[in-house]
């Protein structure tokens, strides 16, 4: 890249933004996002040098979780902010300058338009897209009081390890800093019957390979879940809907006897 492409903006006027914000119509204590709820790439970048079909694959977003997000969003009637481009180009649940934030190698598929990046390269991606959705979320968190604010993060994750190891879990709860909520809501989704819940499965949360729970509600000790369900149970409108109507009917719930018990 020269130096007259790098100064160029990353997206044109027409683009979307880095975010979209389902903005919320009720008081409701719920803040939700989805860090890889898009798929969408800077026209700039074109394909990264990948093949069509890898563009469905999870390497490129979290399969189901946008739908889910937003039958929850709808029902629950609060804030929801999305992620629109993908995890491919910028992973917005990473820090910057994380191995992993923008990678040359995605589960075994070579990323090309990933691979040699110069630090103006990388610092663009970083400014125009991960900062620009998380100063979007911190817009909103500062308005709202620590008490009266749940933070949950939505995510989806494969069936199945690189190696074919099957993932047992139907549903993951990660924790950090708040392990009583994931507790909470644990003994909740269990009281549904026939669930397999993670606890800290499939992935172990924590600041040195996640960026959104810890920014945003570790360091202002938010209350906090995040939420990871098994894509091949919400990849179709059926599922989606299934767990949507699931955690609207039980995220209430969470709510009132966390107050409950505080």
């Amino acid at each position: 890249m020269n130096r007259q492409t790098e100064a160029m903006p990353l997206l044109g006027e027409s683009e979307a933004r880095p975010y979209h914000v389902h903005a919320a119509v009720t008081d409701s204590p719920f803040v939700m996002i989805s860090d890889h709820a898009g798929r969408a790439v800077p026209e700039r970048l074109g394909d990264l040098g990948l093949p069509v079909d890898e563009w469905d694959r999870h390497i490129a977003y979290d399969i189901g979780i946008r739908e889910v997000g937003r039958h929850l969003q709808q029902a629950l009637g609060c804030l929801l902010v999305e992620q629109v481009y993908s995890r491919l180009v910028i992973d917005c649940n990473r820090a910057a300058g994380h191995p992993t934030s923008i990678p040359p190698v995605s589960d075994g598929a070579p990323v090309p338009g990933n691979q040699g990046l110069s630090a103006v390269e990388r610092r663009q991606r970083e400014e125009t897209i991960l900062h620009a959705y998380h100063d979007e979320i911190e817009r909103h968190l500062s308005r709202r009081k620590p008490e009266t604010t749940l933070f949950v993060s939505l995510h989806s994750f494969t069936p199945a390890m690189q190696d074919g190891r099957r993932r047992p879990w139907d549903i993951g709860l990660l924790h950090d800093h708040d392990p009583h909520s994931a507790r909470l809501m644990r003994t909740l989704l269990e009281e549904e019957g026939g669930l397999h819940v993670g606890d800290n499965q499939p992935y172990v949360l924590n600041s040195q390979n996640e960026y959104s729970v810890p920014y945003h509600a570790g360091r202002r000790n938010l209350p906090a879940l995040e939420i990871e369900i098994r894509q091949d149970l919400i990849s179709d409108e059926v599922g989606q809907k299934l767990w949507a109507e699931r955690l609207a009917r039980l995220l209430p719930r969470f709510w009132e006897r966390r107050k409950e018990m505080a």
